[in-house]
């Protein structure tokens, strides 16, 4: 027998277990823990306030792009890594929340990059109803998932509840060609920002050895 089967025939726990190969011990690594929400979170509201700011007409209305950067480099990234992050510890409904943001924010860059590059022959006259293709298909599986979140505390059913009604704003606002309802869409964006910066609040505090804030009850029990 050789020494590699002599160590891997000795029972874990005792005497002489530890699997030694050319001299150097294996090491075995800790599970991964932590909050995702911690990036989660802050990378969600700086994006949601970027496209707030450009809705209510902080830049000019043909400055489109102006939150490219910041969804691009930071909101899908960010969200991304969370994503990944929550399924590697088991948070399976925060891996779908953020994975599904991250896919919302990464594809409205590609359509507004698409759109004023021409990189998918959308001509101009139908530039309108693929806009509105995009937000009836985002808007559908948002609301699928705020249905999904009832039973999670009433803060995070709030943000999505806020950001089907800002889709259904910019839906409007975009058919009707309403300038009103666009600056309404935003403003409502800013609005999730601001309760999410609340939950992301409580989860700092929880991080840092304080008190957590109060989320209200779920809807469902």
């Amino acid at each position: 027998m050789t020494d590699l089967d002599a160590s891997a025939s000795t029972p874990p726990g005792t005497p002489g277990s530890e699997t030694e190969i050319a001299g150097a011990e294996t090491t075995v690594l800790a599970p991964l823990a932590g909050d995702p929400s911690m990036l989660g979170l802050p990378t969600f509201i700086v994006g949601s306030v970027a496209l707030g700011l450009v809705l209510v007409g902080v830049v000019p209305a043909t400055a489109v792009g102006a939150s490219l950067p910041i969804i691009l480099a930071a909101t899908s990234i960010g969200l991304g890594v969370s994503a990944v992050w929550a399924a590697a510890i088991g948070q399976s409904v925060v891996a779908s929340i953020f994975g599904v943001f991250a896919g919302f924010w990464l594809s409205y860059a590609v359509l507004v990059l698409g759109l004023t590059h021409g990189w998918f022959a959308i001509t101009l006259t139908a530039a309108v109803s693929t806009q509105e293709l995009f937000l009836i298909s985002w808007l559908v599986i948002i609301v699928v998932l705020t249905l999904v979140t009832l039973r999670l505390p009433l803060a995070f059913t709030l943000i999505l509840a806020l950001v089907d009604v800002a889709l259904l704003l910019v839906l409007l606002g975009t058919e009707e060609a309403s300038t009103g309802l666009l600056k309404a869409g935003g403003y409502v964006a800013l609005i999730f920002a601001a309760v999410g910066a609340y939950v992301f609040a409580g989860a700092a505090s929880l991080s840092t050895g304080g008190k957590a804030l109060p989320l209200g009850k779920p809807l469902l029990h």
